[in-house]
């Protein structure tokens, strides 16, 4: 699977998804793109996209997208560490255009 960890996604935790192809918003250099047009973009070369910005779901229509899109509710690393199991299962069981929020503790 292509992912696309956002800028708000510590880039250490592409070591927790191996055997996914990983790139940040940074190094795609689509840094500071706002989150519609992000999204849009992504949607044509990603089949998720990570995120720990708590507001997309209220600030864009997931809906409509057709790229997956996991919400964390942190991006502090320790703590998505604590549960990468969880959030590994989570991204295998993603398809097009869903979206899933991670409460971790």
């Amino acid at each position: 699977m292509r992912i696309l960890l956002d800028e708000s996604v510590p880039w250490t935790m592409r070591n927790l998804l191996s055997g996914h192809e990983c790139i940040s918003v940074q190094k795609r250099g689509w840094k500071g793109t706002k989150n519609g047009a992000l999204l849009e973009l992504a949607a044509q070369e990603f089949d998720l996209f990570i995120t720990s910005d708590q507001n997309i779901r209220y600030q864009q229509n997931l809906l409509r997208s057709t790229i997956a899109v996991l919400e964390l509710s942190t991006n502090d690393i320790r703590r998505i560490r604590a549960v990468a199991t969880m959030i590994q299962s989570e991204v295998s069981a993603m398809s097009r255009g869903a979206y899933r929020r991670i409460m971790i503790p």
